[in-house]
């Protein structure tokens, strides 16, 4: 038993009862309203008290009331993640969601994930988290250019942050990765090492970020000269149907000597199919691949790859989000991030 342990007040029922403000306050010397804002990391408190009270509450596993904290402010304290249930194999949604804890450990707010499958209505977690009011802010992706779940939460009033951007004409929180310059880039790295016969595995054509994608990839096509080796598939098929794509496509006559990929999990699929084809990235062709994790480079070192800091996009998203819940206005909350080249 600690010290602060010995310390603590008798609890009503017995030890396992669970920690309360009173209880904070007792091993604090504070008073339950200083514990309270505290908590809520109000601008009035100093930063050494509040690292003593949070410190206190971590020892003894204090979880704030959420009924109760709702019944009393109307506020759930969480922040909804509606995210995409479907395969991704390094590590995007995890990535995320660490992102979005990091910053949420310092406030009230915990997050809560909304999972959800693309092949499903958009509308659906969004519509369930305004109906049950079981949210204080929520954080979409998989944006579109004229995205319904958007405009729903502005005619709501609902605090959001969306990860890719709209064309909707009212501003709104969004953190970004530049796709253009990830498309220009990608095909500038590979004319540099000879290659002229270039696809693009994109993402689905209704999401913002291929228009963004494709304006990079078709600038630099032209730029440099190179000629475009059409796809008829896209990132949102099954890993097997990437590495059978790719596979017969570089069995043929008409083998591209480059190719760029919007994901890293569509990469293994398609060096997986390129090796079943007899081939190898670095010699008949180079690949150029967008990743969250360094995974691509222990699988093949050959694979150019541009690193997209999703931990860091978590981060930008969460912050945005609360800080429209604070009232800060939209056009203040957006954000882009570039691509790091390996």
């Amino acid at each position: 038993m600690t010290e602060q342990q010995e310390r603590m007040p008798a609890q009503p029922g017995g030890a396992s009862e669970r920690p309360t403000l009173k209880t904070i306050a007792f091993m604090t010397g504070l008073g339950i309203t200083t514990v309270s804002r505290a908590l809520k990391d109000a601008p009035d408190i100093g930063a050494d008290t509040k690292e003593r009270v949070r410190m206190v509450a971590r020892q003894l596993g204090y979880q704030p009331n959420r009924a109760g904290v709702r019944l009393r402010t109307g506020k759930t304290n969480v922040i909804a993640l509606v995210l995409g249930i479907d395969e991704e194999i390094l590590g995007f949604s995890n990535q995320m969601v660490v992102g979005i804890s990091e910053v949420l450990a310092g406030t009230p707010y915990h997050i809560v994930v909304t999972p959800h499958a693309h092949t499903k209505d958009p509308m659906l977690p969004v519509r369930y988290i305004l109906e049950t009011g079981s949210a204080d802010g929520v954080i979409i992706s998989r944006l579109e250019p004229e995205d319904s779940r958007v405009s729903l939460l502005m005619e709501r009033n609902m605090p959001f942050a969306t990860h890719g951007r709209t064309r909707l004409g009212e501003p709104h929180p969004f953190h970004d990765f530049d796709n253009e310059a990830f498309g220009y880039g990608a095909v500038e790295r590979l004319v540099a090492r000879g290659r002229k016969r270039i696809a693009l595995l994109p993402p689905p054509s209704k999401l913002t970020y291929y228009d963004h994608l494709r304006a990079g990839f078709s600038q630099a096509m032209t730029a440099f000269g190179a000629q475009e080796v059409s796809l008829p598939i896209n990132i949102d098929a099954s890993l097997e149907e990437i590495r059978t794509m790719v596979q017969g496509l570089m069995s043929g006559p008409e083998a591209p000597d480059g190719l760029v990929l919007s994901s890293g999990s569509s990469a293994i699929a398609a060096n997986a199919g390129i090796e079943a084809a007899g081939k190898r990235v670095g010699r008949e062709l180079d690949l150029v691949a967008k990743q969250g994790t360094p995974i691509l480079k222990w699988v093949r070192p050959e694979i150019i790859t541009a690193h997209e800091d999703v931990r860091q996009a978590g981060r930008e998203l969460a912050k945005a989000v609360i800080a429209r819940i604070d009232g800060i206005e939209p056009s203040l909350l957006q954000s882009i991030s570039q691509p790091r080249w390996d």
